[in-house]
């Protein structure tokens, strides 16, 4: 899969390459982000940070200035003539059923198994595997577009508690949930901040 990757990479490169941009001024193309006046003082040294706004994504302002990026980066990915039968080269050799490296906890083997051009990798779990494993949870299902991933799990030790990090649409922001592996259910408490290890005892 990673062979195919870099070759599709190489693949858009030489395109762009190819490709010359409608618009020659880049100052007419690329949408102007604000520059603040934040300054943080770290113990006498006086740090700028004028983008501060764009740290919340969510706020109207970013929101704005995000959708004009895309605007200006699809206008240009749209014009590569050779993109659809790259995408469509690219569905083809990614559409096959893959599994991930099964673990053992307590008596119970967690896995992740993906049927071919799902967004998401789903987890399962089984404690006989001559029998069909039960779907423990589908990170598709979360979202609309399949931009939900999980980033991180960890097994209790008597394997009835599976903990897991969500992330949203590639950001490293991630909220962690807990879920009774015997009925497959989340309960309701949940954490958020950046990446950290778990350990549930």
């Amino acid at each position: 899969m990673k062979r195919s990757c870099y070759l599709a990479l190489v693949i858009w490169l030489s395109l762009c390459l190819q490709t010359p941009a409608k618009e020659s001024n880049p100052e007419s193309r690329y949408p102007k982000a604000r520059q603040g006046s934040q300054i943080d003082d770290y113990h006498g040294t006086k740090v700028v940070d004028p983008y501060r706004w764009l740290e919340d994504p969510d706020s109207p302002e970013s929101r704005a200035w995000i959708e004009a990026e895309n605007k200006i980066t699809f206008q240009f990915l749209d014009a590569i003539p050779q993109r659809p039968a790259i995408r469509a080269r690219l569905k083809k050799l990614w559409d096959y059923e893959r599994y991930g490296v099964p673990f053992k906890e307590h008596a119970r083997y967690f896995f992740t198994k993906n049927s071919g051009l799902q967004n998401q990798s789903v987890v399962y779990v089984t404690d006989d595997f001559t029998k069909p494993p039960r779907e423990l949870i589908d990170p598709n299902k979360l979202s609309a577009d399949g931009t939900v991933a999980l980033s991180g799990s960890a097994v209790s030790d008597d394997a009835k508690l599976f903990a897991y990090g969500l992330e949203t649409a590639g950001s490293d922001w991630q909220e962690w949930k807990v879920r009774n592996v015997e009925r497959a259910r989340t309960s309701r408490t949940s954490l958020t901040g950046s990446s950290s290890p778990m350990r549930l005892g």
